[in-house]
Formats: C-alpha cells, structure tokens, sequence
C-alpha cells in the first residue's frame, strides 16, 4: 500500500508509516509519477486532482485535509470509482476566532457597539452557523443567506440581494463552486453601503479582485485570488490583511489530521479508527461576552501584527502561510 501526503500537513507524519510505503510531497509539486502508483492521496488546496494528474494511477481514496474541495474533480473522480473525503467543520471554531478578531478589530477603531451593527452572514454552513450563533450572544442583529439551506430547509433565510443593502457588516463563508464564483462583482458591491465592511475567510474566487480594488467598502480579506500570486495593490488597501490562515488554529489542525487520517484507516481497514494528534489538546466551545473576547483575542490572534507582516513581505505568502504559528482556540 501507497500514500502520497501534502508534506505541510501537520501532525501527520510517522501515523500511516507502520502500514504503508508513505511518501511527503510539497502540495504543489505532486505528479502523475508520484501518484501513479499510490493507493490514497492526503491533500491540501495546492494540489489539483483531476485526470491530468490522476489518469493511470490506481487511486482508490482522496482525503483532503480542508473543508473545501473546488480542488478536486469530483465528476471525474466519480467516473473513475475515487472516492473524496473532505475534513468538513474541523477549522470552524479557527476561522470562528479569526472573525471575532476582526470584529473586535474594526469596533475599536470604528468606535461601534455590537447592538448598533447589523452583520450579514452569506453561507450559514459549519463555519456561518458558529459565526451565527456568537454573534447573536454578543448582541449583533443577525441576518443570513443561504439559497441551499433555505432550499432544503426553508426557515428565516433572506437573498443576497436583500441582505448587502441591509448589512453593516457582510462576512462570506460559502463554499466556492459555479454558483458562488465571483458572486461579489461590482454589481453585488454597488448594493452594499459605502460605509460597511465586507470580510472574506471562504475562498478567494468568491470575490474579484478588480471590483474589490474599486470598492468603498473596508475589505478584510484572508482569501486571494491567484494565491499566492495575489494583487499587490488589494493587498495595500484591504484594512486586515491575512495569508489564508483564518482557520488555522492547532486544534483546527488537529481536527483536519485526524479526518484523513480516519478516512484512511476506514477504506484500507487500518488499526487508526480513533487516533487523534496526541500533541493537541481539544477544546469544547464556551460562552464568552463580547467585552471578554474584546480584551483578549489579539493574544491569541493579532491582526494587526499579522497584517503588517504580509503586507511588508507579499512575496512570502506561502512561506507565511506554511509555516503559521499555529493559534490556540480558547473559546
């Protein structure tokens, strides 16, 4: 048995040796050569799985340690009997801390009390639902777009075009796909007021970098796109400024690791059922007042610091990116 593994997939190294020849790669640079004969692949967002790289090869399991899979091709891999396992939900409670800094961030400086903003959530899926549900209890009013889940489950969901008008603060969390590609254009931008902030920790591609650089709106973004490659002059503007690292908690971490990990012993049959990375202690989420978060998420996640780091050295965003100090998750 074979497994190719991302190289900057933490935790992971030394678990799968004991019962497979394991090979680390650098997301990037996977090839046809080295997958051809590679039983499971363990992926991040660098590498793109699609027949170009997986024609040939005698694949039976993708796991990607993300909770996105616009990576993978998904019909081609269903074609050829692949099965896809993401690690959907492990980094909420990161990215969950990412906005609160960026939240708490944009209220010191803008001189704003929660219960005088009114904060819309497009995308209400792992992430959006615990963006949702803190941000009730410290007192925002809260409205959502999800066109899936209102689909599914009907419920208090409103249209994009109902809540960018409506919001003081608009946050993406969506997935990227055909439908959420782009979805902020000039056209969606022109909705919103010119005084709110738009904040992006889903994927890049959902918003296009022209109508970003021409917007009014405060841009906090830790999505680009063209990563690494991103925009220089966006880069200059956006207020936060973050190398795609908004669910990078040690926790967040652990909880992708332990997916593929799991993924893997469940398809092959392996003694791995319930391993977790002993190195990381998990955390439950805990209430916390919107003043206790205020007063204590720059220790844990301080935007300015990591703003001012990206925006002097651009050229590194994926070195900055891989090798992330890990946050804690405290609540």
């Amino acid at each position: 048995m074979k497994v190719v593994i991302d190289s900057a997939i933490p935790y992971i190294v030394g678990v799968l040796e004991p019962y497979a020849e394991v090979v680390y790669r650098a997301g990037e640079q996977f090839s046809s050569s080295d997958v051809r004969d590679a039983d499971a692949l363990i992926i991040r967002t660098r590498t793109r799985c699609d027949e170009a790289l997986l024609e040939g090869s005698r694949v039976k399991l993708i796991a990607t340690a993300t909770i996105g899979f616009d990576h993978i091709d998904l019909q081609y891999c269903a074609s050829r009997g692949i099965e896809v396992v993401t690690a959907a939900g492990c980094n909420a409670a990161g990215v969950l801390q990412w906005v609160a800094a960026t939240l708490a961030l944009l209220a010191r400086t803008q001189c704003w009390q929660p219960d005088q903003m009114r904060l819309g959530i497009v995308g209400v899926g792992n992430v959006g639902s615990l963006v949702e549900r803190y941000a009730r209890r410290w007192g925002f009013e809260v409205i959502c777009c999800d066109p899936p889940r209102q689909e599914r489950e009907g419920g208090d969901f409103v249209a994009m075009e109902e809540l960018l008008p409506q919001a003081d603060i608009v946050t993406l969390h969506t997935p990227l796909d055909d439908t959420t590609r782009g979805m902020i254009n000039p056209q969606t931008l022109a909705l919103m007021k010119p005084s709110a902030t738009l904040i992006n920790a889903s994927r890049g591609e959902v918003a296009q970098t022209e109508a970003l650089l021409a917007a009014r709106q405060t841009l906090c973004l830790d999505v680009w796109e063209r990563e690494p490659n991103i925009n220089r002059e966006l880069l200059a503007k956006a207020f936060v400024a973050t190398p795609h690292i908004a669910g990078y908690s040690a926790q967040g971490k652990a909880n992708a690791a332990m997916a593929v990990v799991r993924a893997v012993a469940r398809r092959f049959a392996l003694p791995l059922a319930g391993w977790y990375p002993s190195v990381v202690e998990p955390v439950e989420r805990k209430d916390i007042t919107w003043e206790d978060m205020c007063q204590s998420v720059e220790r844990y996640c301080n935007l300015p610091s990591e703003s001012a780091i990206l925006k002097s050295r651009p050229a590194e965003f994926e070195s900055l990116r891989n090798n992330y100090n890990y946050r804690e998750e405290y609540f």
